[in-house]
């Protein structure tokens, strides 16, 4: 079952529940992945998908992160809990012990000593979590290993 399937057969089982937030928030992925299949002009492939997804997913825990700081608690809750909701569509992240083991692995194979290889290194560990780790923790812990 592919996640846009996924997604409807939730949608419906929330409408049946009379769960709002939950089938608001599922409708959001529903068309967003509709309107990237509209941009590309051809049905997303799963990993498509996958990147529709964990773009939405930033954008909610970054609105939620600025409505906290603007004090605004009740937008910052609902994107908050939109952002569970697309996070239970994509793959697990990566724990810290396996973020290391990629950062060690990509260093090793780039062979990059000093933070001028930076790039290579961040584009090797990029590709080896396979978008199951968030960028800023991936460059944070390069910048720690090349010191």
């Amino acid at each position: 079952m592919s996640i846009r399937e996924r997604i409807q057969a939730d949608t419906k089982e929330a409408m049946k529940s009379r769960d709002k937030q939950r089938t608001a928030a599922l409708r959001m992925l529903s068309s967003a992945l509709k309107n990237g299949e509209i941009e590309a002009g051809h049905p997303l492939s799963e990993d498509e998908e996958q990147v529709l997804l964990r773009r939405q997913l930033k954008q909610r825990e970054e609105s939620a992160e600025a409505f906290a700081k603007a004090g605004r608690e009740e937008q910052a809750k609902k994107e908050a809990t939109e952002a569970e909701v697309v996070r239970e569509y994509l793959p697990a992240r990566l724990s810290s012990e396996e973020l290391e083991s990629i950062v060690d692995e990509a260093i090793r194979e780039t062979g990059a000593t000093s933070m001028k290889e930076m790039g290579a290194v961040m584009g090797r560990a990029t590709a080896l979590a396979g978008g199951r780790a968030d960028g800023r923790e991936l460059s944070a812990l390069v910048r720690e290993r090349l010191r």
